[in-house]
């Protein structure tokens, strides 16, 4: 049974160690995640004004259509998308699921929730070394930033 158990912790270690974002295609009818589409979909313009009478730290449901800027180079487990405020964080709920980095460019629809949160200086240096930012780059966070946050359910590519 011990011998059992150590066998069972290598692989899971194995497994996590080589955790690499899904190597798939990302053409226009891609899911990932929840399976979703794009109706009543919002834009990202709208959405922003939507979620600027939100207060801080309340949910709200979100479809909206964006633009991919940045996908985490790790593990495809957060992606960035283009707004008026600057490029919005995209998480993959509870990393249930990821998506290829080949998505970066891509124009989708992400169905979650959102928040407005304060996202703290570790955790900002944290997805810049996920994204491949030098050092130099990352030595120069060092202030909290105050933006809306999905937690993405499901992720269609238009």
């Amino acid at each position: 049974m011990k011998k059992l158990l150590i066998a069972a912790f290598a692989l899971f270690a194995v497994n996590m160690l080589s955790a690499q974002p899904p190597q798939v295609p990302a053409e226009a009818g891609a899911k990932f995640g929840k399976a979703t589409t794009a109706d009543n979909a919002v834009s990202i313009e709208e959405f922003v004004k939507v979620m600027s009478t939100k207060e801080e730290g309340k949910p709200h449901e979100a479809k909206i259509v964006g633009v991919v800027t940045e996908v985490c180079q790790k593990e495809g487990c957060w992606i960035k998308v283009q707004s008026p405020n600057g490029n919005m964080m995209v998480r993959m709920k509870d990393h249930k699921f990821a998506v290829p980095v080949i998505l970066n460019g891509k124009k989708i629809v992400i169905d979650g929730i959102a928040t407005q949160t304060t996202t703290s200086v570790k955790q900002l240096k944290h997805f810049a070394e996920d994204a491949g930012k030098s050092k130099d780059e990352i030595a120069k966070i060092t202030e909290p930033k105050k933006e809306i946050v999905i937690q993405a359910a499901g992720i269609l590519v238009l």
